[in-house]
């Protein structure tokens, strides 16, 4: 929608991976914004915003469980990745005992967090173009939020922010090296410390 691509199939909206996340991803945060958040959690009879302490209340259960969440999109990942390593050559494997050595060999086979998604049906990695590619939601995340920690650095909602994230990410497609474009936007190399900070991890 925000593309200046001259051809914007190809370079519009044709871009890696990590990029088609991201935009969504970060405009997610302003759900939870007091700015855009009392604006729209009203009462469906009243229409009185939601009383600030339960606000509060929905902003702390965001971050519950954390540290779980993480842990299930990270072994998610690893077993996209070691499914997706195996040479064209390897022999078939039981799923179940493979999933359990990957998860193993990466320190991720835990009793107390199992895996969000077993191989058989991992619907993802298999059948919709993520191959390998799974972690791309972690990245993505990253990068959203090192975003959003941006915005709040630099006085938040503004036109002006707004504008300047319009003209030198939303705009760009896929008409340059992207990594360097958010480098540049943000005037800094991406940080995960954002992301910890919005898990509740940090």
């Amino acid at each position: 929608m925000f593309s200046n691509a001259e051809y914007p199939y190809l370079e519009g909206t044709n871009v890696p991976r990590d990029f088609v996340e991201f935009p969504s991803q970060f405009n997610e945060h302003w759900a939870s914004n007091p700015a855009v958040f009392d604006h729209y959690a009203k009462h469906y009879k009243t229409g009185e915003p939601m009383p600030a302490a339960l606000a509060a209340k929905v902003r702390a259960a965001e971050k519950f469980n954390g540290g779980y969440a993480l842990t299930e999109i990270l072994a998610a990942a690893e077993l996209d990745m070691q499914w997706h390593t195996l040479p064209a050559t390897a022999p078939v494997e039981d799923p179940d005992v493979f999933e359990k050595a990957a998860l193993e060999r990466k320190h991720l086979w835990l009793t107390t967090v199992p895996p969000r998604y077993r191989s058989s049906y991992f619907a993802h990695i298999w059948s919709t173009g993520y191959a390998a590619g799974y972690y791309a939601y972690l990245w993505s995340e990253m990068l959203d939020d090192d975003a959003y920690q941006w915005f709040e650095d630099h006085g938040g909602m503004t036109r002006a922010n707004g504008d300047r994230f319009r003209a030198m990410m939303l705009s760009k497609g896929n008409t340059e090296d992207l990594a360097k474009a958010y480098s540049a936007w943000l005037g800094a190399e991406p940080s995960t410390a954002p992301m910890l900070k919005d898990r509740g991890l940090q």
